[in-house]
């Protein structure tokens, strides 16, 4: 800018001029790299999002495996409580009917005693 008298308009106006033109050829040989580097930083995102898709991919199958998994699980579970159960209700079962034969042998004792005591009882009186 030496050289150019600041009070005259024209000379500002070139000055001004100048500052533009550097300014846009500044700009013109950034987007000209940029330009240059696109197709790699293309690459690089394509790999980028190939890599996303293939974990996201993983931890979908690691997801459904363990879905898969955990509802085996609550099946085993539920068949283990069921045969539990019946098992238990098999033993109730039986311990009723072994009160129940107690009981019986029981009463057939008792009539056992009272039928010899009244056997008793009879032959004295004869």
């Amino acid at each position: 800018m030496r050289g150019s008298n600041p009070d005259k308009f024209a000379d500002r106006q070139g000055d001004a001029q100048k500052a533009r033109q550097t300014q846009l050829e500044k700009v013109r040989a950034k987007m000209a790299e940029v330009a240059a580097k696109k197709p790699q930083l293309d690459a690089e995102r394509a790999r980028i999002a190939k890599e996303r898709a293939e974990r996201e991919e993983q931890r979908r199958i690691e997801k459904e495996a363990r879905a898969k998994k955990e509802a085996e699980e609550r099946e085993a579970a539920r068949l283990a409580a069921e045969a539990a159960a019946r098992e238990e209700a098999e033993a109730k079962e039986r311990e009723k009917v072994e009160r129940l034969k107690a009981h019986a042998q029981l009463l057939a004792d008792q009539k056992a005693a009272r039928d010899a005591r009244y056997a008793a009882r009879k032959a004295r009186q004869k």
